[in-house]
C-alpha cells in the first residue's frame, strides 16, 4: 500500500497528483528547484524537498537528487508526472532498486517504447503500418520529412525539413533541444505526411494481464509540433476508432504494459493509419478522457500500482463530450514567442472544479494571481477543460470561459485558442496538423483595433476615478474639472504588440459626466489637436459610471462594462469585445539612454547558445545571427535587414535578460 507518494514533477502536474492523493488519504512530497520554491504545488504537498538550482539539469532531471529527497523525507512511491524523467528507464529502475513503488510502467517497458526505431519494427511486425523513418541523415530518400527527438514528447526536438539543404541544421538543433528537455539528443526522422490528423488512443494496463483501451483523442491542433486542443472522443469512423483500439492494445499486450500509457497514431487523408510512438506515461491532455469515461486516471495508476487489478476491462462508452485546451504565456503573433513575468491576476469564470471530475468546466492549473513565469521551464500555464453533452456545446463554453478570463500580467494563447473553438473548420471537424499555417486569421487578437481606443478610455476614466477616491480633499468633484472649461485631461498609454502610444484626451463637465473625448494614434487620419471637440472618426461616448474596477460606458447607443486592473504602471482592461493590456506612461518621463540603429534585443531571459555571425560581415535580411534558448525552446534570432553586423556583445554561453543588446546590424555600413 502507498502511504506516502513524491512527485518527481512540477507544476499542474504535481497538483493533479496530490489532489487524488488528497482524496485517498495518502500523504504527498514535492521537490522543488530554487525558481520554484513559492510555486502553488509546492504549498499543494503535505512536504517539501529543496532540490538546489534552477535549471531541469540541476533539479528535476538528476536521480540522485530525487531519490535522496524520497529518502529524506519518508516517501515509499514515487509519481514521475510528465516530462523530465517520467520516460526514462534508468529513473524507473533506480526507484524500483531503492526499494520504493514506482508509479508506472516497468523499466524494460519504457526502454522498449523509449527506442522509438525499435517499438516501430516490432508494431510493423505485428501489420501496423509505419511511416519511412531513417536513423542517419544521409540515407534519407525523400522530403518533406520531421526530425524527431528520440527521447520525450511534447514537440521538443522536432522540425520539419523540406529539403535537403537544410536538414543537417534540422538535425543538430533538434539534439540540442531534446537534449535540454530529457536529457537524451537521440533523434530519428520520419516521412512527414501533410494534412494528417493527430489521432492517440489512451490504455492501461495490470500486473494481471489486462490491457484495455479507454478512447481516442483527437490531438491535431498544434503549434510547434505541440498539442494545444485536445477532445475526446475523437470524431472518427467507426471502423477506423476499432483499428485503433486493436492497434493501441496490441502495442501495450506486446511489452506486458502496466499503467497510463498513449499510443499515438497519424491519420492520413486517405483514411491510412500510421503509428508514431508510444508514451509510456500519463498525458498532458488525460483530463479529456478522465471527464467521458468518469474514471480518475491517477486513482488508477495507484491502485495499478499497489497490485490491485483494473476496475475496467473493456472499453467504456463515451458520455458527452470534453475538449481541453493549453493556456501558454507566450505570444502567438511573434511565433508563440514564451513569455515571462509575473501574472498578476489569474481569473477564470464558471470553474465547477479543479483537478477532478466536472459537468462543465474543469481547470488544472500550475499557477494562481502573483506566480512567476520563469525561464527555465515549459510555458504552460494550465488546461482548460469543458464537458457537455454534445461538442458544439463543450467547444462553445470552452470558448466563452476563455473569452471571459481575466489573464494579466504575461502574454498568453488565450486569443488565438477562442478564435480557434470559435472557427467554422473546428465546428466541421475539418482539422489536421497544419491547422494554425492554413488559418492566420485566428491569430488576430480578439479585441478589433478600432475598439482600442474605448478600451484606453475606459483605463484613463478607471485611473481618474481612482485618484479622486484617493483624494484627501474635495473628493467629490469630477477629475480635472475646471470653473472655466479650457483644455482636457490627457492620459498616455502605450498599447498592446508593437506598443504604439495611444494619448487619450477628455473632459468631464460639473455632473461628472463625459463631455467630450478624442484621442492621438496610428488610427487616426487627423490627430485631436488639444482643447479640440470629440473628433468624429470615433464613436459616441456617454459615461455611464467609472469606479477604479469598473467603467460602464454607452458605446453608440450600446452600454458596455469595462474591468480594469492596474498592477504599477501596466493596465489590464477586460470588456465584452476582448482585452487589452496597456501601459500608462508617466506624465513627465525620465531620460532614457539611446540605443544604436539597428539593435536587436532579448526578447526574454535566456541564454546564447550559438553565435553564427562575426563583426564586419556582411548580412542579408532574414539571415540567423545567434539562436537565443529560452523555456527549453530554442529562438532564432534573425538580421532585420540587410546590412553589416557591427557589435556582438554577448559570446555563446552567455546569460541575458530581457532588453539586452543581442547584435547591432548597421544598415549604412559600407563594406567597402
Amino acid at each position: 500500500m502507498i502511504n506516502k507518494l513524491l512527485v518527481a514533477n512540477r507544476g499542474e502536474i504535481a497538483r493533479r497528483v496530490f489532489a487524488t492523493c488528497r482524496a485517498l488519504g495518502v500523504a504527498t512530497v514535492a521537490v522543488h528547484s530554487d525558481a520554484d520554491a513559492d510555486a502553488p504545488f509546492v504549498a499543494d504537498a503535505d512536504q517539501a524537498v529543496r532540490l538546489p538550482g534552477n535549471t531541469p539539469a540541476e533539479t528535476y532531471l538528476r536521480i540522485d537528487a530525487i531519490l535522496d529527497a524520497a529518502r529524506r523525507s519518508g516517501a515509499d512511491a514515487v509519481h514521475p508526472g510528465y516530462g523530465f524523467l517520467a520516460e526514462n528507464a534508468e529513473f524507473a529502475a533506480a526507484v524500483t532498486d531503492a526499494g520504493l513503488t514506482w508509479v508506472g510502467p516497468s523499466a524494460k517497458a519504457i526502454a522498449a517504447m523509449g527506442d522509438k526505431m525499435a517499438a516501430k519494427a516490432m508494431l510493423a511486425d505485428a501489420g501496423v503500418p509505419m511511416l519511412p523513418t531513417w536513423t542517419d541523415p544521409a540515407e534519407v530518400t525523400a522530403f518533406p520529412v520531421l526530425v524527431k527527438a528520440a527521447a520525450g514528447g511534447g514537440g521538443r526536438g522536432m522540425r520539419i525539413v523540406r529539403d535537403a539543404a537544410g536538414l543537417a541544421e534540422a538535425v543538430a538543433g533538434a539534439r540540442r533541444e531534446a537534449a535540454a528537455a530529457f536529457g537524451d539528443g537521440t533523434v530519428f526522422i520520419e516521412r512527414y505526411v501533410e494534412r494528417g490528423r493527430h489521432v492517440e488512443v489512451q490504455i492501461f494496463g495490470d500486473t494481471h494481464g489486462t490491457v484495455v483501451a479507454l478512447g481516442v483523442r483527437d490531438c491535431s491542433i498544434q503549434r510547434r509540433h505541440q498539442k494545444i486542443v485536445e477532445e475526446a472522443p475523437g470524431v472518427l469512423p467507426d471502423d477506423v476508432r476499432a483499428e485503433l483500439h486493436e492497434a493501441a492494445v496490441a502495442a501495450g499486450r506486446a511489452v506486458d504494459y502496466v499503467g497510463a500509457g498513449t499510443v499515438e497514431f497519424l491519420l492520413a487523408p486517405d483514411g491510412q493509419v500510421h503509428f508514431l510512438e508510444m508514451n509510456t506515461r500519463l498525458q498532458v491532455e488525460h483530463p479529456v478522457t478522465e471527464l467521458t469515461t468518469g474514471l480518475d486516471l491517477v486513482r488508477l495508476q495507484l491502485l495499478v500500482a499497489e497490485g490491485e487489478p483494473l476496475p475496467v476491462t473493456t472499453t467504456p462508452p463515451a458520455d458527452g463530450h470534453a475538449i481541453e485546451v493549453r493556456l501558454c504565456a507566450e505570444d502567438p503573433a511573434q511565433g508563440f514567442r514564451p513569455a515571462t513575468g509575473t501574472l498578476h491576476r489569474f481569473t477564470i469564470p464558471g470553474v465547477a472544479a479543479e483537478f477532478g471530475p466536472a459537468r462543465g468546466l474543469r481547470l488544472d492549473s500550475g499557477v494562481v494571481d502573483g506566480s512567476t513565469v520563469s525561464v527555465h521551464y515549459d510555458s504552460m500555464l494550465a488546461k482548460l477543460v469543458a464537458w457537455a453533452p454534445t461538442r458544439t456545446e463543450a467547444a462553445r463554453a470552452l470558448a466563452g470561459a476563455l473569452a471571459r478570463a481575466e489573464l494579466h500580467g504575461v502574454a498568453t494563447n488565450r486569443d488565438l485558442l477562442v478564435r480557434v473553438l470559435r472557427s467554422a473548420e473546428f465546428t466541421a471537424v475539418d482539422l489536421d496538423t497544419g491547422f494554425l499555417d492554413r488559418h492566420p486569421e485566428v491569430f488576430a487578437p480578439l479585441l478589433p483595433a478600432e475598439q482600442l481606443p474605448v478600451a484606453a478610455l475606459a483605463a484613463a476614466l478607471s485611473g481618474a476615478a481612482e485618484r479622486r477616491a484617493a483624494a484627501p480633499v474635495l473628493a467629490g468633484l469630477p477629475s480635472g474639472w475646471r470653473n472655466v472649461p479650457s483644455f482636457p485631461q490627457v492620459t498616455r498609454f502605450t498599447g498592446p504588440g508593437d506598443g504604439e502610444e495611444i494619448e487619450v484626451h477628455y473632459r468631464l463637465d460639473r455632473t461628472g459626466a463625459l463631455a467630450e473625448w478624442g484621442r492621438k494614434g496610428p488610427l487616426l487620419t487627423d490627430p485631436v489637436e488639444e482643447g479640440s471637440s470629440v473628433n468624429t472618426e470615433l464613436p459616441v461616448v456617454e459615461l455611464v459610471t467609472a469606479t477604479p474596477g469598473r467603467v460602464v460606458l454607452d458605446v453608440d447607443g450600446v452600454r458596455r462594462a469595462f474591468r480594469v486592473h492596474r498592477a504599477g504602471s501596466s493596465v489590464f482592461v477586460d470588456g465584452p469585445d476582448g482585452a487589452a493590456s496597456l501601459t500608462e506612461l508617466p506624465r513627465l518621463p525620465l531620460p532614457t539612454a539611446e540605443l544604436a540603429a539597428g539593435s536587436l534585443l532579448a526578447p526574454l531571459p535566456g541564454a546564447v547558445t550559438r553565435v553564427h555571425v562575426e563583426v564586419g560581415q556582411r548580412v542579408a535580411a532574414g539571415d540567423l545571427l545567434l539562436t537565443l534558448e529560452a523555456m527549453k525552446l530554442e529562438h532564432p534570432v534573425l538580421a532585420p535587414a540587410d546590412g553589416v553586423v557591427t557589435e556582438l556583445p554577448v559570446p555563446a554561453g552567455g546569460q541575458v535578460e530581457t532588453g539586452a543588446v543581442l547584435a547591432v546590424v548597421d544598415p549604412e555600413e559600407d563594406p567597402q
